[in-house]
């Protein structure tokens, strides 16, 4: 019986071990298989980052491709993978490196043949031809069969048919397609390196296709600007551009982007700045720079293609009041060789701080929208403050104004620059101004404010002349709050026109204040403001029409 005992205890303890073992498996074997799945993802994306820090392709991964596409190596339908946001190949994960040693991308520089190259034949890419394409040769639609098919060359964008595709066509010089003239070609750029070499400056005599009319645009992309859409912009700028043409503002700064000028001829460059009105300015100092160092025969114009959130100057220039995608991006190249020269004043705001003449300087801006001290400084003071704490939230153009239109409800109640006439003088032209009962005080250099606000005229319903931005003059006008900026906007009313004056002095006697130049804010001590007649812009002006938001 006792052995009978021991036997049931041992068989108990053997059917325990077995559990135990059974689950340690269950538990561990999931983990295990995640941990191995991991790693492999891990070095498969490490190999992947590998492949594209080495290659002279520009890819990009993605988990979905926006439209049918195909490998260009093994033919095979794909859903996601890589593609060249220059040359647009399309590969899948395991067929990159062999698209690295069999493809050449877009090269920005014809290399050396022993002469000064003139013409380069087309660059044909097999597969994945855009949608709604037409052969070249036959004017069918391209791009129809469900497998990889048909070509089309990155400079020209030609798409050919297999079967329409001739040796002629193989060998035959690109005309580098409908924007040829915003083109700068490969054989220009190896043709001003072999006379620098020769230290030859005469840059003008080099002019591809002996055009008169070719105007080479940079275009300069700010990645972080309004609804994020820079990095989508610069791909397709890069497919339809030379690349050298198309600059990251988040990598580059614009003075060493704008020194490309200097390689292209004199007063022909145009500069298609992709951002808000603050990375416009940003530009038109840089260009500023370039005055001061002696290059004022490479000045560019300046388009705009608007992504921030207030775009006023774009507004008051033409190119709208907000991007988001809704023209396609040849449009925008078609409205850049389209546009006419224009001049915008820039203005030179000069603070000097009250009691610190002899001890502090005096902080210097330049103005090319507006400055204002009272509640839109407010409003834009608590934005800047929460965008610099949470700036992951303000990715949208929608969130943005949302934020503005609680910050602006908030002083509505509130009321923190109250009495501002008692605080502050002001002074037109060395004319003392007798100043009403007002919360702020806006000086325009430009016909919009807030948004797409036409300040200075209001309602519309006296004969005020239109506020221009090339007369030397500068438009104030006072509110009397929050409330009374919001009823301006939606036109129930209008501002307290001050006057116009080519020279603009404030000063501020006592507390603190809130002020702006171009939506930069500060909280402000008392001080005296001084803005001057600075410079002159060379701005392209688009006849579409402008809106107010």
């Amino acid at each position: 019986e006792a052995r009978g005992w021991r036997s049931g205890d041992a068989s108990r303890a053997v059917a325990d071990w077995r559990l135990a073992l059974w689950t340690l498996c269950s538990v561990l074997l999931p983990v295990l298989i995640t941990a191995w799945c991991s790693f492999q993802r891990s070095r498969r994306q490490l190999l992947i980052r590998d492949i594209f820090r080495k290659s002279k392709h520009d890819w990009h991964y993605t988990d979905l491709f926006g439209q049918p596409s195909y490998c260009c190596v093994c033919s095979q339908h794909i859903l996601r993978g890589a593609f060249c946001g220059c040359c647009g190949l399309r590969l899948c994960e395991s067929c990159l490196k062999k698209a690295d040693q069999r493809f050449l991308c877009k090269e920005i520089m014809m290399r050396g043949t022993g002469g000064a190259p003139s013409s380069m034949p087309h660059h044909w890419i097999r597969g994945n031809v855009p949608l709604c394409s037409c052969c070249m040769i036959c004017k069918q639609q391209c791009g129809t069969q469900p497998k990889l098919c048909d070509y089309r060359c990155v400079w020209c964008q030609y798409t050919v048919h297999d079967e329409c595709m001739m040796d002629c066509l193989r060998t035959e010089d690109c005309t580098f397609g409908e924007f040829k003239d915003l083109i700068i070609p490969p054989y220009y750029l190896s043709t001003i390196n072999q006379m620098r070499k020769e230290k030859r400056t005469s840059y003008e005599k080099v002019v591809p296709y002996s055009s008169k009319h070719w105007m080479p645009v940079i275009v300069l992309a700010n990645t972080r600007s309004g609804n994020n859409m820079g990095e989508t912009l610069l791909g397709e700028f890069k497919m339809l551009l030379n690349p050298v043409q198309v600059f990251d503002l988040s990598k580059i700064t614009p003075a060493k982007a704008l020194q490309l000028c200097t390689l292209l001829p004199c007063n022909a460059v145009r500069v298609l700045v992709c951002g808000g009105d603050g990375t416009v300015g940003w530009v038109l100092d840089a260009i500023d720079e370039m005055k001061i160092k002696g290059q004022e025969r490479y000045i560019p114009q300046v388009a705009i293609l608007p992504l921030g959130t207030g775009n006023d100057l774009s507004n008051t220039l033409g190119w709208g009041a907000g991007y988001a995608g809704e023209a396609p991006v040849e449009q925008i190249l078609r409205n850049v060789m389209e546009a006419d020269g224009v001049q915008l004043d820039r203005w030179k705001v000069q603070v000097t701080n009250k009691g610190y003449y002899n001890l502090r300087k005096p902080k210097v801006f330049t103005m090319n929208n507006y400055f204002s001290i009272g509640p839109d400084a407010l409003m834009a003071l608590n934005f800047h403050a929460h965008r610099e704490r949470t700036p992951s939230l303000f990715s949208s153009r929608i969130i943005n104004k949302a934020v503005y239109f609680f910050y602006g409800t908030k002083d509505c109640l509130v009321q923190e620059c109250k009495d501002l006439n008692k605080k502050v003088e002001l002074e037109l032209d060395g004319e003392r101004i007798e100043l009403p009962n007002l919360e702020g005080i806006i000086v325009l250099n430009i016909g919009y404010w807030g948004g797409g606000c036409r300040l200075w005229e209001g309602m519309g319903d006296e004969p005020y002349p239109l506020a221009r931005h090339d007369d030397g003059l500068l438009e104030v006008v006072g509110v009397h709050g929050s409330f009374h900026c919001a009823q301006i906007q939606v036109k129930l009313a209008n501002p307290v026109r001050l006057g116009q004056a080519h020279t603009v002095r404030l000063i501020l006697k006592s507390s603190k204040m809130p002020m702006q130049v171009d939506g930069e804010p500060w909280a402000q001590g008392p001080c005296t403001v001084t803005i001057t007649h600075k410079t002159h812009a060379r701005m392209l002006y688009h006849s579409g029409e402008q809106t107010d938001d």
